[in-house]
């Protein structure tokens, strides 16, 4: 018997019981897709996190409290004084801007409207130069609106959207940040989303107004620090670490109860974090692959007991072990690599739609690992059974009722 024969019997055992058939490459179709697509939603979340983080600029450097670390009697909070000391044309000639933030939630009211503002940043005028901020509509806030606590407010448009049902009409109007009137003066252009985190649900007022009104006087989220240069970068940060020594008064070696990055480390943490993300999606997809080929093994095992006699006889007429060993393979695997098939369309198909705010990114080699597993899986889950058929005796089969 050659392989096209093999092959021609396979096909008939598979067509022969096409609903169980379909059925059993259900499950390989399931694993392939998500392996496809989670993979995809993986390097697209990472993808929108690098073009967040590189569209800050590449001269910005992050100074915000450790996490575990400087947790001893000396250990001090970051403070809008801390901020303001980075500038300093002497101890600091790299440091171009530094800009206090503190961040909070609130929620907005505007007549019936009511929506939960996600991130609400206090700050300082210099902190849009500093985050590539641009304004669409009205004007940002001044440093005299920080000095008198005012309380105006920056939106980003989808806040501002939200809140107004158009970025174009909130500039002017009263808004309740929990309860607490602010004045609309600008609504921010938009930045896209990263999926999690979107960039233009914010709202941006004087750090003056949100301390007294909605954050209270702790310590600082951070400090946006705008180097002269992207050249500068590794002095500014420097001259940031020894000015905040001297000011916390950690000694050499100590531990600072504070920590510093940049874009680039900003991204590399970013990109190892999403990294991570993703091959746990695709492990969780993997599994789903493992009990389609489970699947596989108990619907051959099926399929073999109910031939015994069609083995039987076909061994008892000549038929040589490696024919019946190759149909039951060949049926296993052909399961499989339309289950793969199918399970690739799938994936493909589901790539082109936006999952959770983020746009599928879809590597080649993923579909070419998940479509060769699901054919490995064919020959090793079909295997088992396959070669239980092929050990038959044909006396045996024979009188297998």
């Amino acid at each position: 018997m050659n392989l096209f024969e093999i092959l021609r019997f396979a096909v008939r055992g598979l067509t022969a019981n096409k609903l169980r058939s379909s059925l059993t490459t259900l499950g390989i179709t399931i694993g392939v897709a998500a392996v496809i697509l989670l993979v995809a939603v993986g390097n697209g979340a990472s993808a929108a996190i690098a073009a967040s983080i590189q569209g800050l600029g590449t001269n910005v450097v992050n100074v915000s409290p450790a996490r575990g670390g400087g947790q001893g009697a000396s250990a001090r909070p970051l403070t809008v004084q801390d901020a303001h000391a980075l500038v300093d044309p002497i101890g600091a000639p790299d440091v171009k801007a530094a800009s206090p933030v503190v961040n909070t939630t609130a929620t907005a009211t505007y007549g019936q409207t009511s929506y939960d503002i996600s991130t609400v940043a206090g700050t300082e005028p210099a902190y849009f130069t500093t985050t590539n901020r641009d304004l669409a509509e009205g004007s940002l806030f001044s440093s005299e609106d920080v000095t008198a606590a005012r309380k105006v407010v920056v939106l980003g448009p989808t806040t501002a959207e939200s809140i107004f049902g158009s970025s174009t009409d909130a500039v002017g109007k009263n808004v309740l940040l929990n309860s607490i009137q602010f004045t609309v003066v600008g609504v921010l252009q938009a930045k896209g989303s990263t999926g999690l985190q979107n960039a233009d649900d914010v709202a941006i007022a004087p750090i003056s107004a949100v301390q007294n009104s909605l954050a209270g006087y702790g310590s600082l989220s951070q400090i946006a620090v705008q180097a002269t240069s992207a050249d500068a970068v590794t002095l500014a940060q420097s001259e940031i670490t020894a000015i905040l020594n001297a000011r916390h008064g950690i000694r050499l070696g100590g531990t600072a109860d504070y920590q510093i990055q940049n874009s680039e480390q900003l991204l590399a943490t970013r990109t190892s974090a999403t990294e991570t993300f993703t091959v746990l999606l695709a492990a969780v997809a993997a599994i789903s692959l493992l009990v389609g080929g489970i699947g596989v093994t108990n619907i051959m095992l099926v399929t073999v007991t109910e031939r015994i006699r069609e083995i039987g006889i076909r061994k008892a007429i000549g038929a040589p072990r490696s024919a019946i060993l190759g149909q039951f393979l060949a049926e296993a695997t052909m399961l499989s690599l339309f289950g793969g098939l199918l399970g690739v369309a799938i994936g493909l198909i589901g790539s082109r739609f936006t999952i959770s705010g983020i746009k599928p990114v879809v590597v080649p080699s993923s579909i070419l690992l998940a479509f060769a597993v699901s054919a490995l899986i064919g020959l090793f889950f079909g295997s088992f059974p396959a070669n239980r058929a092929a050990k038959l005796r044909p006396i045996d089969a024979l009188r297998h009722e």
